[in-house]
């Protein structure tokens, strides 16, 4: 009875959390917050949970250290958020430039506020935003204050990452206003569960390395496993898209020189071949277009506007989109514009977009609605932030059309002012020698006073090297087919089927060599990219894709010559991430990271939680190939047999990625407390996150629950286990929304 009690508990927990951001979604955050996470019941049935789950452990005198010690890190962890719940104090201090204050608005708790008193005074001296160099994008915010303990004074610095702490007060930095003068500080004062916490957050860490170590736990007995001793089990089917038209265009030689000027794009500073390779992929779908370059397709728009109105460049991907008002998939951006009295053709539908009608027709509107807009930039000129003007030690980037700086002297406006203008002239009458001169000139221009500002010549380097590399179109075709095939045949010879040695051997090696060069190209993307954003590339949803298939590849190609069926599983699941990081909701944009991004600790919890769900994907595609063999098979007991070993093997991913699931969430939690002054705020991913580790959990349970000694059984609960794991990622992202919905 105390079993079946523990493990209700445990699933109403995972319920209660998971209605819970709906209900946040629908109702908002403080409803959610005081009537669920807040709430008097909710802190009784986790209560009730850790007592059942205590006395259970008790009662079935488990003496093993390493379960003790993991059983025991999260009674302390719970323990620690009900100290933090019932004895901590929470708040904001509103400061203006030279204001002093001694008090703060703290929450009451039940959605209120309340006056609370500092146990110091406060006074704000600056408050500054830095941002990197030669752009507008922030890179840090930072509070110069003065506090003042009696008759002592000693100064403070708060910014982003960076928490001051006195008298058992931490002070973050949460927000500033508008005009630059005013700054908003969190304030937390939690003596008592911060430390038992991150004592709990030690033990779980050096708990769950001890579960993975232990010479006599099951994970050290599973890698013994006789059914693991035997050995599991190239081909690519691969279309690429082409297109063919053109209109007058600038020479490639001359369109790829004006690339390698610099422009600032994105909030960062970079070769204006990217900007063009980002303008042809966004209205073109694709790197070209009738075998003109991207800088070609760019500039030729600038210097023959009216021809290139005419082309069929702009792609309208949605079918019900073009039926409805008449379109091919290609258009001309004129055709647009050539509706009654030339009125906008989209007009209406945009404009309903914009009013709240968000429906898969509205939405496809509003994404043509953005490239044509994307367009009309480039006519009036704002993309082109091409001159660069350093005053007063900070670098800012203009484009031709903007309004210049008083301080600008008159030489450098009047070339500012007048490049463009020779440019359009030269090209308009093929003088491609003088427009090369003037190029030259504008680049000198740039070096001259870019200052600071200009990436680094590696850098330089790495960004065209990287968009010289092709679409990653290719690898996931490549990879899905590959993955699809070898996995067909992995399940036929499951099955019983015999095929010739020969055959299987190049099977066997094709998927291998594949697999390596997957990875390989990969892993050069993923330097280049890391290189010219000069930060880990994993801090967006696209990045965190690539990085998913990279850990994928990684696992499969490591193991894949004792269990040959990784093969397959690395090339379908790596094929998977890389579609879903080309599709249009992913921006493949490298752009500066958001300031409380920039934390070291942001790394390490990424690349756990990715590398965990990496092994979790592993034990899904176990559970759809453990179900499907004894049903393919002839032989029901060699059925078994196959279905047992595939339990064994997804138990094998299965313990290193809880492992590495929980050192990352708990790892995410410190990283929160260091920028927002709490280690655990119920966002929606982080619940999410948490229902997954305490769903693949109870999988690990099977001395407890003899249903999961079943194969069929435990596969079952494993699939199923995965749809939480997609919650996590996608459901969060793309409809609950919240703190962690860029990732």
């Amino acid at each position: 009875m105390l079993k079946k009690t523990a493990f209700a508990l445990l699933y109403l927990v995972m319920a209660a959390m998971g209605a819970a951001t709906f209900v946040e979604k629908f109702h908002g955050t403080a409803f959610a917050r005081l009537h669920v996470y807040g709430s008097a019941w909710f802190v009784l049935l986790w209560t009730a949970l850790a007592l059942t789950s205590v006395a259970y452990l008790v009662r079935r005198r488990v003496r093993r250290a390493s379960v003790v010690a993991l059983h025991a890190s999260f009674v302390l962890i719970l323990i620690g958020a009900l100290l933090s719940h019932l004895l901590s104090v929470r708040g904001s201090i509103h400061l203006r430039t030279g204001e002093t204050a001694s008090t703060f608005t703290a929450d009451d708790g039940r959605g209120g506020t309340t006056t609370a008193r500092l146990p110091f005074a406060l006074r704000l001296d600056t408050f500054r935003v830095v941002c990197h160099e030669g752009t507008d994008a922030p890179a840090d915010y930072v509070s110069h204050l003065t506090l003042t303990d009696g008759g002592r004074s000693l100064p403070a610095r708060v910014s982003m990452n960076r928490i001051f702490t006195y008298a058992s007060t931490r002070l973050y930095q949460a927000s500033y206003d508008a005009d630059g003068r005013g700054s908003v500080l969190a304030v937390n004062r939690d003596p008592w569960g911060t430390g038992v916490t991150y004592a709990g957050y030690a033990l779980l860490f050096a708990s769950l390395l001890w579960m993975l170590l232990d010479p006599r736990g099951r994970f050290r007995r599973l890698l013994r496993h006789p059914l693991l001793r035997g050995g599991l089990v190239a081909l690519a089917l691969v279309a690429l898209p082409c297109a063919a038209r053109s209109a007058t265009v600038l020479p490639e030689q001359t369109a790829a020189r004006m690339g390698r000027l610099y422009v600032e794009y994105g909030g960062r500073i970079c070769p204006l071949q990217t900007l063009a390779l980002d303008f042809t992929r966004k209205i073109h779908g694709s790197d070209s277009y009738g075998g003109h370059t991207a800088e070609q397709v760019l500039l030729s728009w600038v210097f023959w506007s009216d021809e290139w109105d005419a082309e069929p460049v702009i792609r309208v991907k949605s079918r019900a989109l073009r039926q409805l008002v008449g379109l091919d998939e290609y258009v001309p951006f004129r055709t647009f514009f050539t509706g009654r009295g030339g009125s906008y053709l989209l007009g209406p539908l945009v404009m309903q977009y914009y009013a709240g009608q968000r429906d898969e027709l509205h939405k496809a509107a509003a994404e043509v609605d953005d490239k044509l807009q994307l367009v009309f930039a480039l006519r009036r000129g704002t993309l082109f932030r091409v001159f660069p003007h350093t005053a007063g030690g900070r670098t800012r980037w203009y484009a031709p059309t903007e309004a210049l700086p008083a301080g600008m002297e008159r030489p450098c406006s009047l070339f500012v002012r007048g490049a463009f203008n020779r440019l359009n002239a030269e090209a308009g009458r093929a003088d491609f020698a003088s427009f090369e001169a003037t190029v030259a000139q504008l680049a000198a221009f740039q070096r001259q006073y870019g200052g600071r500002s200009l990436p680094s010549p590696a850098a330089v380097r790495a960004e065209r090297a990287y968009n010289a590399l092709p679409s990653l179109a290719w690898l996931w075709r490549l990879d899905l087919a590959a993955g699809l095939a070898t996995l067909v045949f992995a399940l036929w010879q499951l099955a019983g089927r015999r095929a010739g040695r020969r055959l299987a051997a190049a099977v066997r090696y094709g998927s291998a060599g594949l697999l390596t060069l997957s990875l390989a190209w990969l892993s050069v993307l993923l330097v280049l990219r890391g290189i010219v954003s000069g930060r880990v590339p994993m801090s967006n949803g696209y990045e965190t894709m690539l990085l998913l298939a990279w850990c994928t590849q990684l696992v499969a190609l490591a193991f894949c010559r004792r269990v040959r069926l990784l093969a397959p599983f690395g090339l379908l699941l790596s094929g998977f991430f890389l579609l879903v990081s080309s599709l249009g909701m992913m921006d493949p944009q490298m752009s500066p990271m958001m300031p409380v991004l920039a934390s070291p600790l942001l790394s390490v919890h990424v690349s756990l939680v990715m590398m965990s769900f990496a092994l979790l994907a592993f034990t899904f595609l176990c559970g759809v190939a453990g179900l499907l063999v004894p049903a393919l098979g002839r032989d029901r007991a060699a059925g078994h047999r196959q279905a047992e070993a595939l339990r064994v093997l997804s138990q094998l991913f299965l313990y290193p990625a809880m492992a590495l699931l929980g050192a990352g969430i708990f790892t995410g939690a410190i990283w929160a407390n260091v920028s927002w002054g709490s280690y655990w705020s119920w966002d929606a991913k982080e619940v999410w996150a948490l229902v997954a580790f305490l769903f693949y959990a109870v999988a690990l349970h099977d001395a407890s629950l003899p249903f999961l000694r079943s194969p069929r059984s435990y596969h079952w609960y494993m699939v199923a286990a995965f749809s939480t794991v997609l919650m996590t990622y996608f459901g969060v992202n793309y409809y609950l929304g919240g703190l962690h919905s860029y990732a």
